[in-house]
């Protein structure tokens, strides 16, 4: 299985991209970083409809296909429950898992209609450069737990 994160923004040479990577790197599922980003200035209304299209338009066109929206009021999963998600998926036969980080403004309404999960990182705001680190992090860890390793354990 293979894992796309499509994100609003550019990382840069930012702290948390090197815990982002450090991360990815440990993962044994292929992770692929996609960045978009509008540069017209535009109302938030405009710019959300604008980055949900251009967050849509990474997706694979191939069927085998998961989306999950990373949302403040989406379903908060602990990490075993989210390691079982992707490993059901994974048993489905999905190909890819696509995780879409909006903007600052958040996702816009196309991104709601088509994700197949919107998943919470907790209540809080979070930058999305840490959201990114913070997701790669939960990725191995699920890997981790699903190989029977002890890098969780409860």
């Amino acid at each position: 299985m293979r894992i796309l994160i499509a994100a609003v923004g550019r990382a840069g040479k930012d702290p948390a991209q090197a815990l982002f990577d450090h991360y990815r790197w440990r993962s044994r599922w292929p992770i692929e970083i996609r960045e978009v980003a509008e540069r017209k200035p535009l109302p938030p209304a405009d710019l959300k409809v604008r980055e949900a299209e251009l967050l849509l338009a990474t997706l694979p066109r191939s069927g085998g296909l998961r989306v999950v929206a990373l949302d403040e009021a989406g379903e908060s999963l602990g990490s075993r429950r989210f390691a079982e998600r992707l490993a059901r998926w994974r048993d489905q036969g999905v190909d890819t898992v696509a995780f879409l980080i909006g903007g600052a403004w958040g996702h816009g309404p196309a991104i709601a209609g088509r994700a197949d999960l919107v998943l919470s990182l907790g209540p809080m705001t979070w930058p999305h450069l840490l959201a990114r680190a913070m997701l790669a992090e939960q990725l191995y860890r699920a890997q981790q737990i699903l190989a029977g390793h002890p890098y969780h354990h409860e």
